[in-house]
């Protein structure tokens, strides 16, 4: 059964934060039933789910990227389909396509996976342009063209796609005008030898091995999860999100902070002075996309620490996983071993707080 929550006023009161602060307890406790540790990842799909928009997740194999995301689909109680992204992958395999019917000779339109509320993009840099490139207008207008009409999506859609960043032989690196479609990138990282512990405990035992088809799954994957966080949950959330407080100090620090990742006239306009020497490790910046991006997710953070209210260490937390992907290194950046959150910290430390 579906929990049920209301949002009371437009202005955040103790009642609501309580309501929000016990939801959101109930979404951690029923996806640990699964994913052992990896909170930063969690809070991600939250947040993201929360505020409407896409996620990448970046980590190499077996850090439970995949039952994350299944995970985040059970409890919300919506449609989820896995699309397993290869080379030979073709765009209608993903929106659907027309089919010729001998008996009316008229055409009749298949849809395909991308009609859910939840698709798992599995390797998606493992599929051609062409095929990433079908995802666009999904992503950004929540509709698929098939032939010469339209079809909207169902609300709310949400595409999460993973990638690999260790293998790049057969894969294709997704271009810039695709990765500023999602809100976060998120970076999954290894367990602690604590939670890897915890993770061997549940693991399938052996003797499950040769007895049935799902012996390959891991014994805290067939776990059932309750839908916590069905569309009245999450219209809750929203709208709770919705009221916390951004200043106007706080408004300019974010865009301050997203205007200090274009070279070179970001020096002129955000007042960080002494911060000409990173510019030459960027290329280019973020785009406004990313300014509303991280407006979205510092409420969002600030409602999860249990304040009506946005503080510059909440926009400086969402400053990484939505700007991450927006920045272009340069080749220097490169040379010299940095990734886009060091340029990003330093980027921080010269952008003035309110």
């Amino acid at each position: 059964m579906l929990v049920k929550f209301k949002f009371y006023n437009n202005i955040m009161n103790e009642r609501d934060s309580a309501q929000a602060a016990d939801l959101l307890n109930l979404c951690r406790t029923e996806l640990a039933k699964r994913i052992v540790g990896q909170q930063a990842m969690i809070d991600g799909l939250l947040a993201a789910l929360i505020a409407g928009g896409h996620i990448l997740l970046e980590g190499v194999p077996g850090l439970a990227k995949t039952m994350a995301v299944k995970s985040l689909a059970d409890i919300t109680g919506l449609l989820f389909k896995r699309i397993q992204f290869t080379p030979d992958l073709l765009p209608a395999d993903l929106t659907g396509t027309l089919i010729w019917e001998q008996g009316s000779g008229t055409f009749s339109v298949r849809k395909g996976p991308v009609f859910a509320n939840v698709i798992l993009a599995d390797e998606i840099n493992r599929a051609p342009a062409k095929v990433q490139s079908a995802l666009l207008e999904a992503m950004q207008e929540a509709q698929v063209t098939i032939g010469e009409n339209s079809y909207v999506l169902p609300e709310p859609f949400f595409v999460l796609a993973t990638q690999n960043p260790i293998e790049h032989e057969g894969t294709y690196a997704l271009p810039e005008a695709e990765l500023d479609r999602f809100l976060l990138k998120l970076l999954v990282t290894y367990p602690s030898p604590d939670e890897e512990i915890r993770i061997l405990k549940q693991a399938a035992p052996i003797a499950a091995a040769g007895q049935d088809k799902n012996a390959a799954i891991h014994a805290a994957g067939a776990v059932p999860l309750r839908p916590v966080l069905g569309r009245e949950a999450l219209g809750f959330f929203r709208a709770a999100a919705e009221a916390v407080r951004v200043d106007e100090g706080i408004e300019r620090y974010i865009v301050s902070a997203v205007t200090a990742t274009r070279p070179p006239a970001a020096i002129h306009t955000t007042g960080a002075a002494g911060a000409e020497g990173i510019y030459r490790y960027i290329s280019f910046g973020a785009s406004p996309r990313g300014t509303i991006a991280l407006h979205r997710i510092a409420r969002i953070m600030a409602l999860f620490d249990g304040r009506s209210f946005v503080t510059p260490d909440d926009v400086k937390a969402a400053a990484y996983p939505v700007l991450r992907h927006r920045i272009v290194l340069s080749y220097e950046a490169e040379a010299d071993g940095l990734d886009a959150d060091t340029v990003i910290s330093r980027l921080l430390a010269f952008v003035p707080q309110p």
